[in-house]
């Protein structure tokens, strides 16, 4: 986005970061008006958007998001703000320069892996992640604000986190790398889930091999090819997202 605007750059954040909320009711992530997804604004070190606190997913879009600041004040917008989304979320925006994307989830399909002292890596697409997942013990609900320490702690190095006994959290330089990192993190514990209640012997695979594949994967960055394909998707499905 290096030529444009400062205020084309905010807009194009605003609509990216609305096309994942409504990606992510697409895929069925989402959790009624729980759960949040906040992009850094562009041209500011810790102001970042999220959505409106009692929106569906599927009513996100550009011109409805809210802008806080640090502290979890409202500066432009409703002063709707979710307190648990506010505190995990600056976990990572005031810690975590390049991680200008924050998904936060629970998606039904995946979540009881959170209940896992350990997700296995048993299938090739899962290797994407590879020493990229950390853990993050469960505290109760998310409305201390101390909690952000512990939480932009365990995401240092990764660009997953499993919050134990949660819910999901991922990030990315772009929209389409923090998708696609939740994308594949679910991916994951669907397998595991699925893999664990079948009670037949798994095929494990030793740490060098997931190294290589990962390595391996290098070449296809998440987000790289799979965003731009997801945009048009939306787009085709309902593109009002980006008013």
């Amino acid at each position: 986005m290096s030529n444009l605007t400062l205020e084309q750059q905010q807009e194009q954040v605003r609509i990216d970061l609305a096309a994942m909320f409504r990606l992510t009711a697409h895929f069925g992530w989402d959790d009624t008006v729980w759960n949040h997804i906040t992009a850094r604004v562009p041209g500011s070190e810790h102001h970042f958007y999220m959505h409106r606190f009692g929106l569906h997913y599927s009513e996100v879009s550009a011109s409805n998001l809210i802008k806080v600041d640090e502290e979890g004040k409202v500066i432009e917008g409703p002063e709707d703000v979710n307190t648990a989304g506010f505190i995990i979320h600056s976990a990572v925006h005031l810690n975590h320069a390049d991680s200008k994307f924050v998904f936060h989830a629970h998606p039904p399909t995946a979540i009881a892996a959170t209940a896992f002292e350990e997700i296995p890596f048993l299938v090739q697409d899962s290797s994407m992640l590879y020493g990229k997942v950390g853990y993050h013990d469960w505290e109760g609900l998310s409305v201390d604000p101390d909690e952000r320490h512990r939480i932009a702690e365990r995401l240092e190095g990764n660009s997953c986190l499993v919050m134990r006994n949660h819910g999901f959290l991922t990030v990315g330089a772009t929209a389409g790398e923090c998708f696609m990192n939740m994308y594949y993190l679910i991916r994951m514990c669907e397998v595991a889930i699925q893999v664990g209640a079948s009670g037949l012997k798994t095929c494990n695979q030793p740490a060098a091999m997931w190294q290589k594949a990962s390595d391996q994967y290098a070449a296809f960055p998440p987000g790289k090819y799979e965003w731009p394909a997801l945009k048009r998707q939306i787009d085709r499905l309902d593109p009002s997202y980006k008013h």
